[in-house]
Protein backbone atom coordinates (compact mmCIF):
# COMPACT_ATOMS: atom_id res chain seq x y z
CA UNK A 1 0.00 0.00 0.00
CA UNK A 2 1.78 3.67 -0.87
CA UNK A 3 0.43 6.36 0.93
CA UNK A 4 1.38 10.09 -0.41
CA UNK A 5 2.74 12.25 1.67
CA UNK A 6 4.08 15.40 2.25
CA UNK A 7 7.81 14.24 2.06
CA UNK A 8 10.07 12.52 -0.15
CA UNK A 9 10.78 8.72 0.22
CA UNK A 10 13.90 7.10 -0.16
CA UNK A 11 13.54 3.15 -0.97
CA UNK A 12 16.48 1.61 -0.03
CA UNK A 13 18.27 -1.51 -0.84
CA UNK A 14 16.12 -4.07 1.04
CA UNK A 15 12.79 -2.41 -0.22
CA UNK A 16 14.24 -2.46 -3.92
CA UNK A 17 15.10 -5.78 -3.01
CA UNK A 18 11.33 -6.74 -2.02
CA UNK A 19 10.19 -5.13 -5.40
CA UNK A 20 12.13 -7.16 -7.83
CA UNK A 21 10.96 -10.23 -5.52
CA UNK A 22 7.25 -9.35 -5.69
CA UNK A 23 6.43 -11.37 -8.64
CA UNK A 24 7.59 -14.69 -7.14
CA UNK A 25 6.00 -13.89 -3.69
CA UNK A 26 2.98 -13.04 -5.28
CA UNK A 27 3.18 -16.21 -7.56
CA UNK A 28 4.04 -18.18 -4.65
CA UNK A 29 1.22 -16.78 -2.86
CA UNK A 30 -1.54 -17.19 -5.21
CA UNK A 31 0.05 -21.03 -5.74
CA UNK A 32 -0.60 -21.75 -2.28
CA UNK A 33 -4.11 -20.52 -1.94
CA UNK A 34 -5.58 -22.08 -5.47
CA UNK A 35 -3.66 -25.10 -5.75
CA UNK A 36 -4.35 -26.52 -2.37
CA UNK A 37 -0.51 -27.19 -1.92
CA UNK A 38 0.41 -28.01 1.52
CA UNK A 39 2.01 -24.73 3.53
CA UNK A 40 2.62 -23.19 6.56
CA UNK A 41 0.28 -20.24 6.81
CA UNK A 42 -0.27 -17.40 9.14
CA UNK A 43 -3.76 -19.37 10.24
CA UNK A 44 -1.88 -22.59 11.41
CA UNK A 45 0.47 -20.40 13.82
CA UNK A 46 -3.14 -19.20 15.81
CA UNK A 47 -6.09 -17.18 15.15
CA UNK A 48 -7.05 -13.73 14.09
CA UNK A 49 -9.90 -11.68 16.00
CA UNK A 50 -11.77 -9.75 13.43
CA UNK A 51 -13.13 -7.35 16.62
CA UNK A 52 -11.69 -4.69 18.42
CA UNK A 53 -11.10 -5.37 21.78
CA UNK A 54 -12.87 -5.21 24.60
CA UNK A 55 -11.99 -3.94 28.31
CA UNK A 56 -11.94 -6.57 30.88
CA UNK A 57 -10.81 -7.28 34.54
CA UNK A 58 -7.80 -10.43 34.40
CA UNK A 59 -9.68 -13.19 36.07
CA UNK A 60 -6.71 -14.11 38.49
CA UNK A 61 -6.96 -14.41 42.50
CA UNK A 62 -5.49 -10.58 43.53
CA UNK A 63 -2.94 -12.08 46.20
CA UNK A 64 0.72 -12.49 47.31
CA UNK A 65 0.59 -15.83 45.44
CA UNK A 66 -0.21 -14.28 42.43
CA UNK A 67 2.45 -11.64 42.54
CA UNK A 68 5.24 -13.71 43.33
CA UNK A 69 4.28 -15.85 40.59
CA UNK A 70 4.26 -12.67 37.89
CA UNK A 71 6.47 -10.64 39.12
CA UNK A 72 10.07 -12.56 37.71
CA UNK A 73 8.48 -12.60 34.41
CA UNK A 74 7.43 -8.99 34.61
CA UNK A 75 10.52 -7.72 35.78
CA UNK A 76 12.72 -9.51 33.29
CA UNK A 77 9.85 -8.22 30.58
CA UNK A 78 10.13 -4.72 31.58
CA UNK A 79 14.08 -4.84 31.83
CA UNK A 80 14.33 -5.61 28.24
CA UNK A 81 11.52 -3.57 26.90
CA UNK A 82 13.10 -0.77 28.38
CA UNK A 83 16.51 -1.87 26.74
CA UNK A 84 15.14 -1.84 23.93
CA UNK A 85 13.07 1.11 23.92
CA UNK A 86 15.84 3.36 25.08
CA UNK A 87 18.36 1.48 22.31
CA UNK A 88 15.58 2.22 19.41
CA UNK A 89 15.12 5.86 20.93
CA UNK A 90 19.12 6.65 20.59
CA UNK A 91 19.36 5.34 17.16
CA UNK A 92 16.53 7.11 15.68
CA UNK A 93 17.94 10.14 17.67
CA UNK A 94 21.62 9.45 16.21
CA UNK A 95 19.90 8.96 12.77
CA UNK A 96 17.73 12.07 12.72
CA UNK A 97 20.39 14.44 14.36
CA UNK A 98 17.41 15.01 17.29
CA UNK A 99 16.84 14.72 20.66
CA UNK A 100 14.28 12.67 22.38
CA UNK A 101 13.23 12.81 25.76
CA UNK A 102 14.15 9.28 27.10
CA UNK A 103 11.74 8.99 30.40
CA UNK A 104 9.25 10.28 29.05
CA UNK A 105 9.39 7.19 26.42
CA UNK A 106 10.03 5.19 29.05
CA UNK A 107 6.80 6.52 31.17
CA UNK A 108 4.77 6.44 28.08
CA UNK A 109 5.86 2.75 27.44
CA UNK A 110 4.79 2.08 30.88
CA UNK A 111 1.48 3.74 30.93
CA UNK A 112 0.62 2.11 26.90
CA UNK A 113 1.17 -1.42 28.91
CA UNK A 114 -0.57 -1.19 32.07
CA UNK A 115 -3.57 0.15 29.57
CA UNK A 116 -3.10 -2.66 27.52
CA UNK A 117 -3.22 -5.62 29.79
CA UNK A 118 -7.04 -4.42 30.51
CA UNK A 119 -7.66 -5.44 26.87
CA UNK A 120 -6.03 -8.53 26.53
CA UNK A 121 -2.89 -7.25 25.11
CA UNK A 122 0.68 -8.30 25.16
CA UNK A 123 3.32 -6.33 26.68
CA UNK A 124 5.32 -4.04 23.87
CA UNK A 125 8.22 -1.88 23.06
CA UNK A 126 10.20 -0.36 20.49
CA UNK A 127 11.24 -2.27 17.43
CA UNK A 128 14.79 -1.14 16.39
CA UNK A 129 14.34 -3.05 12.84
CA UNK A 130 10.77 -1.40 12.42
CA UNK A 131 11.76 1.70 13.35
CA UNK A 132 14.81 1.85 11.48
CA UNK A 133 12.95 1.13 8.00
CA UNK A 134 10.97 3.83 9.19
CA UNK A 135 13.21 6.42 9.25
CA UNK A 136 15.12 5.14 6.49
CA UNK A 137 11.81 5.50 4.36
CA UNK A 138 11.40 9.41 5.72
CA UNK A 139 8.82 9.17 9.06
CA UNK A 140 9.85 11.63 11.10
CA UNK A 141 6.98 12.31 12.72
CA UNK A 142 3.62 10.71 14.66
CA UNK A 143 1.74 10.40 11.10
CA UNK A 144 3.95 7.52 10.21
CA UNK A 145 3.58 5.40 13.47
CA UNK A 146 -0.38 6.48 13.08
CA UNK A 147 -0.50 4.94 9.63
CA UNK A 148 1.55 1.66 10.40
CA UNK A 149 -0.93 1.07 13.49
CA UNK A 150 -4.39 1.98 11.58
CA UNK A 151 -2.94 -0.02 8.37
CA UNK A 152 -2.32 -2.64 10.79
CA UNK A 153 -5.48 -2.64 12.17
CA UNK A 154 -7.34 -2.76 9.14
CA UNK A 155 -5.37 -6.05 7.84
CA UNK A 156 -6.94 -7.73 11.09
CA UNK A 157 -10.64 -6.19 11.52
CA UNK A 158 -11.21 -6.15 7.13
CA UNK A 159 -8.88 -8.77 5.39
CA UNK A 160 -8.14 -11.27 8.02
CA UNK A 161 -9.67 -13.91 6.30
CA UNK A 162 -6.97 -13.04 3.45
CA UNK A 163 -4.23 -12.73 6.21
CA UNK A 164 -4.16 -15.71 7.77
CA UNK A 165 -4.35 -17.73 4.48
CA UNK A 166 -0.39 -15.57 3.65
CA UNK A 167 2.12 -18.62 3.31
CA UNK A 168 4.84 -18.59 6.23
CA UNK A 169 7.55 -18.42 3.75
CA UNK A 170 6.73 -15.21 1.97
CA UNK A 171 6.61 -13.87 5.02
CA UNK A 172 10.08 -15.75 5.79
CA UNK A 173 11.50 -14.02 2.89
CA UNK A 174 10.03 -10.15 3.47
CA UNK A 175 11.86 -10.60 6.96
CA UNK A 176 15.01 -12.17 5.51
CA UNK A 177 15.53 -8.70 3.13
CA UNK A 178 14.29 -6.66 5.97
CA UNK A 179 17.01 -8.00 8.24
CA UNK A 180 19.64 -7.59 5.68
CA UNK A 181 18.56 -4.31 5.46
CA UNK A 182 18.38 -3.52 8.63
CA UNK A 183 21.42 -5.17 9.88
CA UNK A 184 24.70 -3.06 10.61
CA UNK A 185 27.20 -4.83 8.70
CA UNK A 186 29.82 -2.27 9.89
CA UNK A 187 29.86 -3.77 13.52
CA UNK A 188 31.63 -6.68 12.06
CA UNK A 189 34.77 -3.96 11.55
CA UNK A 190 34.07 -2.78 15.11
CA UNK A 191 34.17 -5.82 16.32
CA UNK A 192 37.86 -5.93 15.53
CA UNK A 193 38.64 -2.96 15.95
CA UNK A 194 36.80 -2.32 19.28
CA UNK A 195 38.49 -2.89 22.51
CA UNK A 196 38.59 -6.56 23.42
CA UNK A 197 36.02 -6.42 26.71
CA UNK A 198 33.27 -4.61 24.28
CA UNK A 199 34.02 -7.24 21.94
CA UNK A 200 33.39 -9.68 24.60
CA UNK A 201 30.25 -8.45 25.48
CA UNK A 202 28.74 -8.25 21.89
CA UNK A 203 29.81 -11.98 21.37
CA UNK A 204 28.93 -13.49 24.06
CA UNK A 205 25.39 -11.36 23.76
CA UNK A 206 25.09 -12.91 20.66
CA UNK A 207 25.62 -16.42 21.53
CA UNK A 208 23.08 -16.33 24.57
CA UNK A 209 20.62 -15.46 22.67
CA UNK A 210 20.90 -17.51 20.32
CA UNK A 211 22.04 -20.42 22.10
CA UNK A 212 18.49 -19.65 24.18
CA UNK A 213 15.99 -18.05 22.19
CA UNK A 214 15.56 -15.41 24.66
CA UNK A 215 16.41 -12.22 24.29
CA UNK A 216 16.39 -10.92 28.39
CA UNK A 217 19.22 -13.68 29.01
CA UNK A 218 21.15 -12.40 26.73
CA UNK A 219 20.72 -8.80 27.36
CA UNK A 220 21.35 -9.78 31.47
CA UNK A 221 24.97 -11.58 30.39
CA UNK A 222 25.48 -8.67 28.37
CA UNK A 223 24.83 -6.20 31.25
CA UNK A 224 26.63 -8.12 33.89
CA UNK A 225 29.75 -8.58 31.74
CA UNK A 226 29.56 -4.53 31.53
CA UNK A 227 29.04 -3.61 35.04
CA UNK A 228 32.07 -6.24 35.56
CA UNK A 229 34.45 -4.84 32.96
CA UNK A 230 33.70 -1.27 34.36
CA UNK A 231 34.20 -2.00 37.20
CA UNK A 232 37.57 -4.00 36.48
CA UNK A 233 38.82 -0.89 34.70
CA UNK A 234 37.94 1.59 37.30
CA UNK A 235 39.68 -0.61 40.23
CA UNK A 236 42.90 0.03 38.93
CA UNK A 237 44.25 2.90 41.49
CA UNK A 238 48.09 4.11 41.16
CA UNK A 239 50.04 6.23 44.19
CA UNK A 240 52.64 8.43 42.64
CA UNK A 241 55.27 9.74 45.02
CA UNK A 242 56.42 13.28 45.17
CA UNK A 243 58.75 14.16 47.96
CA UNK A 244 56.60 14.21 51.14
CA UNK A 245 53.60 13.79 49.06
CA UNK A 246 51.41 10.74 47.89
CA UNK A 247 49.21 11.27 44.75
CA UNK A 248 46.23 9.04 44.75
CA UNK A 249 44.86 8.76 41.15
CA UNK A 250 41.99 6.37 40.81
CA UNK A 251 38.50 5.78 42.40
CA UNK A 252 39.00 4.63 46.13
CA UNK A 253 35.97 1.96 47.12
CA UNK A 254 35.64 -2.28 47.67
CA UNK A 255 37.82 -3.12 44.37
CA UNK A 256 40.54 -0.85 45.07
CA UNK A 257 40.58 -0.99 48.47
CA UNK A 258 43.07 -3.72 49.15
CA UNK A 259 45.73 -2.79 46.71
CA UNK A 260 45.75 0.99 48.21
CA UNK A 261 46.83 -0.44 51.43
CA UNK A 262 49.38 -2.99 49.91
CA UNK A 263 51.22 -0.18 48.60
CA UNK A 264 51.60 1.66 52.08
CA UNK A 265 52.41 -1.53 53.33
CA UNK A 266 55.05 -2.49 50.90
CA UNK A 267 56.49 1.19 50.51
CA UNK A 268 59.38 2.31 52.61
CA UNK A 269 58.73 5.46 54.23
CA UNK A 270 61.46 7.38 55.44
CA UNK A 271 59.96 11.18 56.35
CA UNK A 272 58.21 11.59 59.54
CA UNK A 273 55.21 13.89 58.18
CA UNK A 274 53.87 13.00 54.54
CA UNK A 275 50.52 13.56 52.77
CA UNK A 276 48.44 11.64 51.02
CA UNK A 277 46.80 13.94 47.85
CA UNK A 278 43.13 13.00 46.65
CA UNK A 279 42.91 15.71 44.43
CA UNK A 280 42.39 13.47 41.28
CA UNK A 281 40.64 10.62 43.22
CA UNK A 282 37.43 10.25 45.15
CA UNK A 283 36.04 7.88 47.97
CA UNK A 284 32.99 5.94 47.16
CA UNK A 285 32.00 3.49 49.81
CA UNK A 286 32.26 2.14 53.40
CA UNK A 287 35.43 -0.16 51.71
CA UNK A 288 37.42 3.29 50.79
CA UNK A 289 36.80 5.36 53.64
CA UNK A 290 37.98 2.17 56.15
CA UNK A 291 41.31 1.46 53.82
CA UNK A 292 42.54 5.45 54.66
CA UNK A 293 41.83 4.66 58.13
CA UNK A 294 43.64 1.43 57.64
CA UNK A 295 46.34 3.39 56.04
CA UNK A 296 46.27 6.36 58.79
CA UNK A 297 46.78 3.87 61.48
CA UNK A 298 49.47 1.94 59.98
CA UNK A 299 51.72 4.81 59.29
CA UNK A 300 51.11 6.05 62.55
CA UNK A 301 51.99 2.80 64.39
CA UNK A 302 55.69 3.48 62.24
CA UNK A 303 55.24 6.73 64.04
CA UNK A 304 54.80 8.63 60.68
CA UNK A 305 52.00 11.31 60.78
CA UNK A 306 49.79 11.63 57.61
CA UNK A 307 47.78 14.06 56.49
CA UNK A 308 44.90 13.74 53.91
CA UNK A 309 44.88 16.60 51.71
CA UNK A 310 42.61 17.62 48.23
CA UNK A 311 39.45 15.58 49.24
CA UNK A 312 36.34 16.88 47.54
CA UNK A 313 32.50 17.11 49.29
CA UNK A 314 30.83 13.65 48.90
CA UNK A 315 34.32 12.15 50.07
CA UNK A 316 34.26 14.31 53.21
CA UNK A 317 30.05 13.81 53.65
CA UNK A 318 30.88 9.62 53.32
CA UNK A 319 34.28 9.88 55.48
CA UNK A 320 31.86 12.30 58.58
CA UNK A 321 29.32 9.61 57.82
CA UNK A 322 31.78 6.66 58.32
CA UNK A 323 33.79 7.79 60.89
CA UNK A 324 32.13 6.98 64.68
CA UNK A 325 31.14 3.42 62.81
CA UNK A 326 34.71 2.62 61.88
CA UNK A 327 36.68 3.75 64.47
CA UNK A 328 34.48 1.92 66.85
CA UNK A 329 34.44 -0.90 65.12
CA UNK A 330 38.48 -0.98 64.69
Amino acid sequence: MWIALPYPIEIEAYALACLQNKNLMARYFAVAIFSGVESKTVGDIGTITKSLPSFFIPNVPFSWETLQIIFPYSLSMAIVGLLESLLTSQIVDDMTNTESDKNREARGQGLANFITGFFGGMAGCAMIGQSMINVKSGGRGRLSTFVAGIFLMFLIIALGDLVIQIPMPVLVGIMIMVSVGTFDWSSFKYLVKAPRTDAIVMLATVVIVLYTNDLSKGVLVGVLLSAIFFVVKISMIKITQEGTRFIVDGQLFFASSDSFVDYFKKTTIEEMEIQIDFSNSQIWDESGVGALFKVVELLREKGIRAEVVGLEASSKKIIAQLDGIISSSN
